[in-house]
């Protein structure tokens, strides 16, 4: 990052009771004094003064083999998260704010760093305590066809180094590829899981930076990303702006709202201004995922619209025909990463279930349903779709059904590359399932490496 924002600073100031409860002394002072192992031991050698204790053993990185292909394949040298299969090379904030809780899960504060640097210094203006990621950052002298757009006489803050990886060796010099963000609005999905990490790094790593600017960004959520439904109360929306269609109507998304997170957000800020907020979200949350599938599939997007006397009713989604695909996937890979004793799993398996049926009956998820009729479409769900429902299923006790999609899964990967999309839900499914974290009932994460790593499977 640039530096500390001086509103993160004059906040971190103000602020050291307040955070002092999310803070987690033992493994997280191991795991911080391995990160800062290199650089004190390097600065005593080049001290030359008197000899000092080696520092505190670090906490264990678990293996996990899929987080190094995944850094090898999609994050680039400065920690951006590339979608090789868009003809501009676009960055999301949802992919930025993955691969951060990934860094986490795997104990990798370097590449942690890293991205939250280039999240911070390319989409959020410098500064994540004041402004919410932009959703989308790539070339911008290209449409989404790859056909060249009129100059515009801008770049993105890192395109120097995109340009070099963009433009080859030798021969004539072409005019260099623009970069920089091409859509300025921010997306809560991405958001809430940058917050809920940085919460959780905070409190793992004993970063009071980190907690500083999850908590802000908490705050900026409420402030920009939310509204007050009549009849469902404070609701997340899924971005600031074009997300009220008319003055009695909304369009919302289940799988932007994991109720982990959800969970976390109302513990955890509980001193905070905005903690009734936070209560509110948990709860409508709740009924964004379990009220919108009314035969067993979530939507990928779902309509709310004001009644008289106050009340609200959720209603199909009008631009998507209430179609469950590449965003609904998610819903179930959070529902089957509910803690044992959330309070909230049980419900939401059950309101589920069709998806367990179905994979039971035909080996795979389908790629496509209509929810409105329950309907499946005629394609296969790709190996990440297996991989999201895999804990689902293993959180029925069909261990039989979730070994065999993470089977299909690791199958379909070695036959074609998984590309962005497939690779994260494979990284959240299949390490959920190999033992590298879990979340408890307050919702915060429990990596492997704060206690003991799985054996490989």
């Amino acid at each position: 990052m640039r530096g500390a924002s001086s509103s993160l600073a004059r906040w971190l100031a103000a602020s050291a009771c307040a955070l002092a409860p999310l803070w987690l002394p033992g493994a997280a002072q191991a795991a911080n004094a391995a990160h800062a192992a290199g650089t004190s031991a390097a600065a005593a050698a080049g001290a030359g003064g008197a000899a000092m204790k080696a520092p505190a053993a670090p906490a264990a990185a678990c293996a996990w083999p899929d987080w190094t292909t995944f850094k090898r394949d999609l994050l680039s040298a400065d920690g951006r998260v590339i979608d090789a299969s868009t003809p501009r090379q676009v960055t999301v904030s949802e992919g930025q704010s993955y691969a951060l809780f990934f860094a986490l899960v795997a104990n990798d504060r370097a590449s942690f760093d890293k991205v939250l640097t280039w999240t911070e210094n390319n989409l959020a203006q410098g500064d994540l305590a004041t402004h919410l990621p932009a959703w989308i950052w790539g070339r911008t002298d290209i449409g989404e066809d790859g056909a060249a757009l009129p100059a515009s006489g801008t770049s993105g803050t890192s395109g120097a180094a995109a340009d070099a990886a963009a433009s080859g060796a030798g021969g004539a010099q072409a005019p260099k590829p623009a970069w920089g963000v091409i859509d300025a609005h921010s997306a809560s999905d991405a958001d809430l899981w940058i917050a809920y990490t940085l919460l959780e790094a905070g409190r793992l790593w004993n970063v009071r930076r980190y907690t500083a600017l999850g908590m802000l960004m908490a705050r900026n959520i409420v402030r920009q990303e939310s509204a007050e439904l009549p009849g469902l109360g404070r609701t997340v929306l899924p971005g600031p702006m074009g997300f009220k269609l008319d003055k009695r109507t909304w369009r919302l998304n289940p799988s932007y709202v994991p109720l982990q997170l959800m969970r976390r957000f109302a513990l955890a800020l509980q001193a905070a201004p905005e903690a009734p907020e936070w209560k509110a979200m948990l709860a409508s949350s709740t009924k964004l995922v379990n009220d919108t599938a009314p035969h067993g599939y979530a939507p990928d997007w779902v309509e709310y619209r004001a009644q008289s006397g106050g009340k609200g009713a959720f209603a199909p989604d009008a631009q998507t025909h209430a179609e469950s695909a590449y965003n609904a996937i998610r819903v179930y890979l959070w529902a089957g990463m509910l803690a044992y004793d959330d309070p909230l799993r049980g419900a939401t398996l059950a309101t589920f279930a069709p998806v367990s049926a179905f994979v039971a009956a035909h080996g795979f998820p389908p790629e496509r349903v209509d929810t409105q009729t329950g309907t499946p479409g005629p394609n296969e769900g790709n190996g990440g779709f297996s991989a999201a429902v895999a804990p689902y299923l293993s959180a029925l006790g069909r261990t039989d059904l979730a070994d065999a999609q993470v089977a299909r899964s690791r199958a379909l990967a070695q036959k074609s590359p998984p590309g962005y999309y497939s690779s994260v839900l494979m990284l959240f499914g299949l390490g959920y399932l190999q033992g590298l974290y879990r979340f408890d009932a307050q919702g915060r994460v429990a990596p492997a490496w704060t206690t003991r790593c799985p054996a490989p499977r």
